[in-house]
C-alpha cells in the first residue's frame, strides 16, 4: 500500500506540475458545478428525442444515482479513509499548484466529482447503447476528473477510485431502473432496434 501511495503522489505532482497561466482558468471552468448545464440540457434533449416518455423515470433514477454517489463518496469513503487532499498534506503543500487558492474539504478519497460523473455516464450508456455517445461521455468524465488533479485538490487515486465507485453505482441503479420499467405494461415500451423490444 505504501508503494501505491508513493506512486500516486508522484503521478499527482507530475500532472499538477503541467500547469500554465493559460490552462488554469480552463481547468477551473471544467471543474465548476454550473459549467456543464448546457451539456446536460443537450444530453437530456437528445435522450428525450430518442426515448420519449422514458426520460421521465430515468431522470428520477438519475437523481437517486447522483444522491447515492455524492453521499456515499463522503460517508463511506472520505470520512472512513480520511486521506487528506494533496493541498492539505503538510509534506506537499509547498509543491502543490493550487488554482485560485481553493482546496476544498480536508479529505479527498474518493473524488465526488469523479463518482458523480462516472455514475451518470454509466447509467446513460447502459440505457442508450451508442458508441459515439459513450465516447462523448467518457471524454466528459475524463476531463472533469483530470481537472481535479490539475487544480491540486485530488490525487489520481482519488479520481480513479471515484470513477470505479461511480460506475458500480451506475450499474446498480440501471438494474433497479430496468426492474421498475419491467413492471409497466409491455404496450408502454418503446421499441429500439439496437436494444430489443425493451429499450431501458
Amino acid at each position: 500500500m505504501e508503494g501505491l501511495l508513493t506512486i500516486d503522489t508522484h503521478l499527482f505532482l507530475a500532472i499538477n506540475g503541467w500547469h500554465s497561466g493559460q490552462w488554469d482558468p480552463v481547468m477551473w471552468w471544467c471543474s465548476g458545478k454550473l459549467t456543464w448545464w448546457p451539456f446536460y440540457l443537450l444530453l437530456l434533449l437528445f435522450l428525450g428525442w430518442k426515448k420519449g416518455w422514458q426520460l421521465l423515470p430515468l431522470l428520477l433514477f438519475m437523481m437517486v444515482l447522483v444522491a447515492l454517489t455524492d453521499q456515499t463518496s463522503v460517508h463511506l469513503f472520505k470520512n472512513v479513509f480520511q486521506r487528506p487532499r494533496p493541498c492539505h498534506e503538510p509534506a506537499l503543500k509547498e509543491m502543490v499548484h493550487l488554482v485560485n487558492g481553493r482546496c476544498g474539504g480536508l479529505y479527498g478519497f474518493i473524488s465526488s466529482h469523479a463518482a458523480n460523473t462516472a455514475g451518470v455516464a454509466m447509467l446513460v450508456c447502459m440505457w442508450l447503447r451508442r458508441a459515439w455517445l459513450a465516447g462523448v461521455l467518457a471524454a466528459w468524465v475524463f476531463l472533469v476528473g483530470y481537472s481535479r488533479i490539475y487544480l491540486g485538490v485530488h490525487y489520481p487515486g482519488d479520481v480513479l477510485g471515484g470513477w470505479l465507485w461511480g460506475m458500480a453505482c451506475g450499474w446498480l441503479v440501471y438494474g433497479l431502473f430496468r426492474m421498475a420499467m419491467k413492471k409497466l405494461p409491455s404496450s408502454w415500451w418503446i421499441a429500439d432496434k439496437n436494444n430489443g423490444p425493451f429499450s431501458a
